[in-house]
């Protein structure tokens, strides 16, 4: 090895699977391995230094798709000496030890609750020759003190909690990710303008359950004052949530929704499923006449809403009337989307033990009709937005066929994916920007707008993204957040709706 390679700072790769929650913690990741002197390597980079593995354990094939990945890494990690393997996240904490007994080539074993130990334990597997496993069965720091590596200039994650008090059935996320934690509104307002300071036009507010904000300080309209907190940030033109709880679901959050300016008229509220039976046997401390009421006040406050959703398919003891329920609840909400799911019996969950588990085919069946009856309902809500002016903040990655087809994508205040010509503005348009145009064209997962642009605003986003610059926070503390030197801006990392 010269001199010069010996020198070079060692390269890293971060492979995120699952939900919003894990998404931004691989940003946290990233911030936490640059700040210990890591480059991230290149996209094309077959034989990084380190590999990062972030993993969610919410679908049952979880376990299967870690090892065949880990499999593929053996022997890249054979022919490269020094490379280190790390494997974090819900996985990692359910399954601890186990993870190098079946992969003896891991080094580095790391739970949900101790993201910033992993520059320190990488280091002690190198010093040792040998595998580190640390699994904290509480949280160590809250994970926004730690350095951040943000993943786009113009939209971020905002964590407001952590863990869940909840004991849905199916649920394996808050054994893995533990009780509810809670930050304080001034360190989370901070970090929102530390964000809108970088440029950055949209937040997001992070929880397994954002609507049960508060619980740990007594507040229980905490939330919808955060709301209204964040329409008095100067520069913050965007504010999402996900994801709520039906049983915490209160009025004053739909106030805060249709008063507040730049809080979004969208909503993604699980529903899981239309049968009473099925929703008490999940242990969701709703029912479908109280889910139906919150989306009838919310459209009545905001006309204008999208409301989307999560629904199961398949939980033991669903029988075809309660499926019919969940059908009859999908037709009356209207939602824009939905991400449906076939149930997936999770070890150690209480519904993996219960009777009535159902044939894969009944489930398969079921959830065909289900997709069917989704579709043609979104279908339908999408068509009404044909010949609609939107406003669509320009995003990256949105767009799969955005080259084939030179078109550029993003997202309108609704959430909905809107597809459009940049027309004579062509060249002009960046990542980050905002456009508005008029829509032409309905799918049941997205819109077309194929004229001109009616309008284009540069935006201090858009200057980051084509100077190729995003938001680096080192940690917000005691409210003082400051906003790093911009890092050079990686493609966004994939994500999923978890539960």
């Amino acid at each position: 090895m010269t001199t010069a390679a010996a020198s070079s700072p060692r390269t890293y790769q971060v492979r995120t699977y699952g939900c919003q929650m894990n998404v931004h913690d691989s940003e946290r990741i990233s911030g936490l391995l640059e700040q210990a002197g890591y480059v991230r390597a290149a996209e094309a980079d077959d034989n990084p230094d380190v590999v990062v593995f972030n993993t969610c354990a919410v679908r049952e094939n979880a376990d299967n798709r870690l090892y065949g990945n880990l499999g593929h890494l053996r022997p890249v990690k054979a022919k490269h000496p020094g490379m280190q393997i790390a494997v974090g996240g819900c996985l990692a904490q359910k399954d601890r030890g186990d993870i190098v007994r079946k992969a003896p080539w891991v080094d580095v074993v790391f739970g949900t609750h101790n993201i910033g130990s992993l520059p320190v334990l990488l280091e002690r597997a190198r010093h040792n020759a040998a595998a580190e496993v640390e699994i904290l069965e509480s949280l160590d720091v809250f994970p926004s003190t730690l350095p951040t590596r943000r993943e786009s200039t113009y939209a971020g994650w905002v964590s407001i909690s952590v863990g869940c008090n909840n004991t849905c059935t199916f649920c394996i996320v808050p054994s893995l990710r533990g009780k509810e934690k809670d930050r304080r509104p001034g360190d989370i307002l901070s970090e929102v303008r530390a964000l809108v300071d970088s440029g950055v036009l949209e937040v997001t507010l992070l929880g397994q359950n954002v609507n049960s904000y508060g619980v740990e300080f007594g507040d229980r309209y905490a939330f919808g004052k955060l709301l209204r907190a964040c329409g008095d940030v100067d520069g913050l033109e965007r504010v999402r949530f996900t994801s709520p709880h039906p049983k915490d679901f209160t009025d004053d959050v739909i106030a805060a929704m249709a008063e507040t300016p730049n809080v979004c008229h969208s909503l993604h509220m699980p529903l899981q499923s239309g049968s009473d039976d099925v929703l008490r046997a999940m242990r969701r401390s709703y029912r479908s006449e109280r889910y139906l009421g919150i989306i009838e006040k919310v459209r009545a406050a905001m006309p204008d809403a999208a409301i989307t959703t999560d629904i199961i398919v398949g939980f033991p003891g669903e029988t075809e009337a309660d499926f019919q329920c969940t059908l009859d609840v999908v037709r009356e909400a209207r939602f824009s989307s939905a991400f449906t799911f076939q149930y997936s019996k999770r070890p150690g969950t209480p519904a993996a033990t219960m009777d009535g588990q159902l044939p894969k085919q009944v489930v398969q069946e079921r959830y065909e009709r289900l997709i069917a009856c989704v579709e043609e309902i979104t279908w339908a809500e999408n068509k009404r937005m044909v010949g609609e002016t939107v406003e669509v903040l320009v995003a990256v990655g949105e767009g799969r066929k955005d080259e084939r087809t030179g078109r550029m994508s993003g997202r309108a205040r609704d959430g909905r994916l809107v597809h459009f010509e940049a027309g004579s503005l062509a060249g002009q348009v960046r990542p980050g920007d905002i456009v508005h145009t008029t829509v032409t064209y309905a799918a049941p997962h997205h819109l077309n707008a194929d004229g001109e642009p009616v309008s284009h605003r540069r935006t201090r986003a858009g200057d980051a993204a084509e100077a190729g610059r995003s938001p680096r926070t080192p940690g917000v503390l005691l409210g003082l957040p400051t906003v790093g030197a911009p890092a050079a801006a990686p493609a966004p990392a994939p994500g999923c709706a978890a539960h």
